[in-house]
């Protein structure tokens, strides 16, 4: 794998479905997507965002939103899903993976989904986009911390063969290695949209 992502990876725009046939396009997140992006929090149920950033805010730091977008494709890589058939391209969900250190063949990982797209399939076809894309930018694994009441992610996480490393008085901790989990995603047949993210990066295996 490369020590650097081939900057192409940026410019792939993946358009699949969920599980329920609506059309969304999957993409990386950039610099442009504030306005997207303050606008999904704001979206969020405040259980979504407690669950999300373990607050309840509604109005994000500028630090937070600061963070989220500071996507460079190597020390954070960050893909979100757009509403293709909305009027105003509305950003339903986004995943996101951040190294501590340059050298890390690790990174922290994310994933928020708006509350009127849980439950189809967009974590996973997130997900499964974020995983090859760190693989090929010579990641392993991916650490994984979320609050213990967090069931849908802990089943998200399980389900691609994550491993608990730790638990914490209300979090937990998994870690998620990378080439299992993709391994994982190519023998699901379960989700629709799937086949597509998969396929979207068969250039660069």
């Amino acid at each position: 794998m490369p020590d650097k992502l081939d900057e192409n990876i940026a410019d792939i725009v993946i358009h699949t479905v969920l599980n329920n046939g609506m059309p969304v396009c999957i993409r990386t997140v950039n610099a442009d997507d504030e306005a997207r992006m303050r606008d999904g929090i704001a979206q969020m149920s405040e259980r979504s965002r407690y669950l999300r950033f373990f607050s309840g805010f509604v109005t994000p730091p500028d630090r937070v939103i600061d963070s989220l977008l500071d996507v460079d494709g190597d020390m954070h890589i960050a893909w979100g899903a757009i509403l293709t058939d909305h009027p105003e391209k509305l950003a339903i969900g986004a995943v996101h993976a951040i190294r501590s250190g340059q050298d890390d063949d690790h990174a922290e990982f994310s994933v928020a989904v708006l509350d009127d797209y849980q439950g189809l399939g967009l974590s996973r076809l997130l997900t499964a986009t974020l995983l090859i894309n760190c693989r090929l930018a010579g990641m392993e694994t991916l650490d994984v911390q979320t609050l213990s009441e967090n069931r849908a992610a802990i089943s998200l996480v399980k389900s691609l063969g994550g491993q608990r490393s730790g638990t914490q008085s209300v979090t937990s901790d998994f870690q998620l290695d990378i080439k299992t989990a993709i391994a994982a995603l190519h023998d699901e047949k379960d989700t629709p949209g799937l086949a597509r993210v998969l396929a979207a990066f068969g250039n660069f295996d």
